[in-house]
């Protein structure tokens, strides 16, 4: 490398880690700072922290916090740290990246890709296609980062059905924005269905689903999504958002198996027409999941179908300015011989919690959960606390 483009990494970082933007107007001359004027590079830092105790031994929280970003021990967890950079590319496209780095339970460092995925921009008839890495577009949270949680760990069925990373793969979706009196959108997609992020499906061979041995498959990779999603207004204090998702491909117990995932999803906002900064408000949030999980061929000695289903439903008050307390109750439960599986057995869980945002950059969480699992013999109660903090351009909390 020369000193001039020595000089122009240089310069091109600083500028990044300042002001936010990457320039490339050193190497370009002219045109080079009007493209780099015309195509600013947004980056942000969002921070995840949680400490926490629990009624058990650490082997017995990670059974049961099964989300890859839930706290999973007594003491310390650095949940999630991200990187997000983004911004328009040109007059026709958007695009986006989430870098994630995590501590696992060794102590070392992991770093992800979770999304990095380009958007189509104003196309004709209410058309919009994304591609890229990106989560699958079903039901409320799936879809969500973790600093936008309204409580510190991931729902059980979630867990259950699309993994502790959530249900993300390689793909493309296409979604319309139909021409209705309200809002009305459908989605459509295809993504692979192989990988760790994909455990209803192809997931990683070897690893095991309600008893059973994972193999390697070479037909049928892709996996593919339908979702219907209308929001509407109820007078000037009330929006409702109702929402209809599918999901369908193969998985790995057979030559020629299926899982397919259905969900319904709602949500309710109430927020007085006279309010201080969106405050007070009452938001209600629900989802209902099943799984019809087809385990090894037809005929086959322990040929199956795993029925999964579950939900949960999600109350959160915003009594004042900056402080808000939410009470969410979840159920999950499962077919056939279970009450062993940490994975599939019938659980239940209520969470209660108070979070305070001293600005829409920073918040701090205290949370009680109450589990009641059947491969357990009693209940298990945890404390956690939580602290965030977001640096740079990363999308602000919403009010």
């Amino acid at each position: 490398m020369t000193t001039k483009n020595i000089a122009v990494a240089v310069a091109a970082v600083t500028s990044l880690l300042v002001h936010g933007t990457l320039s490339l107007a050193a190497d370009t001359g002219a045109a080079g700072a009007q493209t780099a004027a015309n195509n600013p590079m947004q980056t942000g830092l969002s921070s995840l922290f949680a400490f926490g105790a629990a009624s058990e031994a650490d082997k017995t929280v990670k059974e049961l916090q099964g989300g890859g970003h839930d706290p999973r021990r007594n003491g310390f967890t650095v949940q999630n740290v991200e990187l997000t950079f983004g911004g328009a590319v040109d007059p026709y496209l958007d695009a986006q990246a989430n870098i994630v780095l995590q501590i696992d339970d060794a102590g070392d460092t992991v770093v992800e890709l979770e999304e990095a995925y380009a958007l189509t921009r104003g196309l004709p008839g209410g058309v919009q296609v994304k591609a890229g890495q990106f989560f699958t577009e079903f039901g409320r949270q799936n879809a969500t980062h973790p600093h936008t949680w309204a409580f510190v760990d991931q729902p059980v069925v979630l867990n259950r059905v699309f993994g502790p990373d959530g249900l993300r793969s390689q793909g493309a979706r296409v979604s319309w924005l139909a021409p209705m009196p309200w809002y009305s959108e459908l989605y459509a997609g295809t993504q692979n269905a192989s990988g760790p992020t994909t455990t209803s499906f192809m997931f990683v061979p070897d690893e095991k689903v309600g008893e059973h041995s994972l193999q390697e498959r070479r037909t049928r990779r892709m996996l593919y999504l339908l979702r219907w999603l209308n929001g509407f207004d109820v007078g000037d204090s009330v929006s409702v958002n109702l929402g209809l998702s599918g999901v369908s491909g193969p998985n790995a117990t057979g030559s020629d198996t299926t899982t397919r995932i259905y969900g319904a999803d709602a949500y309710l906002k109430w927020t007085p027409v006279q309010n201080q900064r969106g405050f007070p408000f009452v938001a209600w949030q629900s989802e209902l999941i099943q799984r019809r999980y087809q385990a090894g061929d037809a005929g086959a000695a322990d040929h199956e179908v795993l029925n999964d289903w579950g939900g949960y439903t999600q109350l959160l008050w915003g009594f004042q300015p900056g402080w808000i307390t939410g009470l969410r109750f979840e159920r999950a439960d499962g077919n056939g011989a279970n009450s062993a599986d940490p994975l599939r057995d019938a659980r239940t869980r209520i969470a209660a919690n108070v979070t305070w945002y001293p600005t829409e950059y920073s918040k701090l969480r205290m949370q009680l959960n109450r589990d009641d699992a059947e491969h357990l013999d009693k209940k298990v109660n945890a404390i956690w606390l939580q602290m965030e903090y977001n640096l740079g351009s990363h999308a602000a909390h919403t009010f």
